[in-house]
């Protein structure tokens, strides 16, 4: 959504690894300009292709202990013996203008938001079925038996974490899924309680 003289929505978007959150979250941005999406931190090292401050901000481990000193992230988590982490100064300057913001973060990462900002939209994705999450990941052709292994495993555990979710979303087709988060935003800026200063005007 444009900027407005209310402050914006914050919407966090995750789920088990192989849920297919970046192409969701790409294909959402594509379709909502307005939207500000915020980029995370990470040690761990670039995927092919991938870029710094498109996909991720690329930090030593020692530049991303120095952000956690200085209360610069929104939240953290260690994955996989990475760091990932939010940058804080700009998802609540956005917020405070009025954009809308969406966070695609890991499960630990949006249970730390959940703190700081109750007033989120948290929406859980997850993929159709256990055979086709098991296929996604094996998709990425980057895994080794090992690490599949334990992300199979991990996304099993993390599947449990949706309770603490608003909604939940199944990534079948990323064209259907993006129109169900879509309609989410809509509700949520329809919503009663924030429409309160409706009355005020009226």
């Amino acid at each position: 959504m444009a900027a407005t003289s209310e402050s914006g929505i914050l919407f966090v978007l995750s789920g088990p690894s192989g849920a297919g959150k970046g192409t969701v979250c790409k294909a959402l941005m594509e379709s909502l300009p307005d939207m500000c999406l915020s980029i995370s931190v990470t040690t761990r090292p670039p995927r092919p292709g991938e870029q710094h401050g498109v996909n991720y901000f690329f930090k030593t481990k020692a530049q991303f202990e120095a952000m956690i000193a200085n209360d610069d992230l929104l939240e953290w988590a260690v994955v996989f013996d990475h760091y990932y982490g939010t940058p804080r100064e700009f998802v609540e300057t956005k917020l405070r203008e009025g954009h809308d913001v969406l966070l695609e973060i890991d499960i630990q990462g949006a249970m730390q938001v959940k703190q700081r900002h109750p007033n989120g939209v948290f929406i859980f994705l997850i993929p159709p079925s256990a055979t086709e999450l098991e296929a996604r990941i094996l998709g990425r052709g980057t895994e080794s038996e090992a690490s599949f292994r334990q992300r199979f495993g991990a996304a099993r555990h993390e599947l449990q974490q949706m309770q603490h979710y608003d909604y939940v979303v199944v990534n079948d087709v990323v064209a259907a899924a993006c129109a169900r988060i879509q309609a989410i935003i809509t509700a949520e800026h329809c919503s009663v309680s924030r429409n309160l200063h409706l009355l005020t005007e009226w």
